[in-house]
């Protein structure tokens, strides 16, 4: 059984994640109807489209909501493999080429393969006797139709197992085009973001996100950086839930205005080619190197909700 103050910080959790994506649908789809003049504003705003994910049973290959009927009396809930969540996509608007908020709640016991994702850095003792799970998260990422705009990734999620309770997350901007001026405020208000919380957080998850967010094979940066962080337990629950709100809030505040300074902005083919290549950068990080990705499609969540985060187009050479 799970304890009554754990439930209550799961559903905490779990409902300030939709509350927050229902903020950003509404900022996204307002954005859209702005851009009334300029480069592709003869277009539809774009609306999002929304459909329910569910997880699939890793083991038996079918949806966790059937997996067992509890009539042997030992099959509860904490047990099953469950649980789901919404996708919200928004595909050729006048500002976004594409743009996906994922939120979703699961549950269930981890797969030896998800099981060894999640201890490849750090051993939880006694999971594998136990290995119950129970996560909850919130996933964006924007691809623009500007290569002037910078694309953006944000996640924040809570994990818990019977041993372990964390938290992680990150953002981070990847620019077609960089602009210091847009790179200096983005990470700008991540420090300030950081800073509300512990001094040493923003040098601490600034280097985190440089060296996670790396194309190994390539030697270079995904994009400008950011922050990451993982294994979020301070032992103040409520201060390391409270620093996670920041960041999921700090979307608005740090990239949105570079977002309307520069979509009115004039771009070239050589541009829109330069955003492709880069997009092709971004691809070859999630699809081998992206420990959530991996994560995700080896626990058995629905893979075109993981695969969110591709872009529409890409180009390599």
């Amino acid at each position: 059984m799970i304890d009554e103050l754990t439930v209550f910080r799961q559903d905490r959790v779990s409902t300030w994640f939709r509350q927050l994506r229902d903020v950003l649908c509404r900022e996204f789809e307002a954005l859209e109807v702005r851009h009334c003049h300029g480069s592709l504003s003869d277009r539809d705003a774009g609306r999002f489209t929304v459909r329910t994910t569910r997880r699939q049973d890793p083991v038996v290959g079918r949806n966790g909501s059937d997996a067992g009927d509890g009539e042997d009396g030992n099959d509860d809930a904490a047990h099953r493999d469950g649980g789901g969540g919404l996708m919200s996509v928004m595909r050729d608007g006048r500002v976004f080429e594409k743009i996906g908020i994922n939120v979703s709640t699961v549950h269930g016991q981890l797969g030896a393969a998800a099981m060894a994702s999640l201890t490849e850095r750090r051993e939880i003792p006694g999971l594998g006797r136990d290995p119950r799970f129970w996560a909850s998260g919130i996933s964006l990422v924007a691809h623009m139709n500007s290569p002037k705009v910078p694309a953006l990734h944000m996640n924040t999620r809570m994990f818990w197992t019977p041993f372990a309770t964390w938290f992680g997350g990150g953002i981070d901007l990847n620019p077609a085009v960089p602009e210091p001026a847009d790179t200096n405020h983005f990470h700008q208000v991540l420090q300030a973001v950081c800073d509300r919380h512990a001094p040493d957080f923003y040098p601490r998850f600034r280097d985190w996100a440089d060296r996670y967010f790396r194309i190994p094979h390539r030697q270079e940066a995904r994009g400008a950086g950011g922050i990451f962080f993982d294994d979020l337990a301070s032992g103040d629950w409520d201060a390391d839930f409270a620093f996670v709100r920041d960041v999921g809030d700090a979307v608005l505040k740090a990239w949105m205005p570079i977002v309307e300074r520069r979509r009115h902005d004039p771009w070239t083919c050589v541009d829109r080619e330069q955003q492709l290549m880069r997009r092709g950068r971004y691809v070859e990080f999630n699809l081998l190197y992206d420990r959530g990705t991996r994560f995700g499609l080896e626990s058995g969540h629905d893979p075109d909700a993981v695969l969110m985060s591709l872009p529409p187009l890409v180009r390599w050479q």
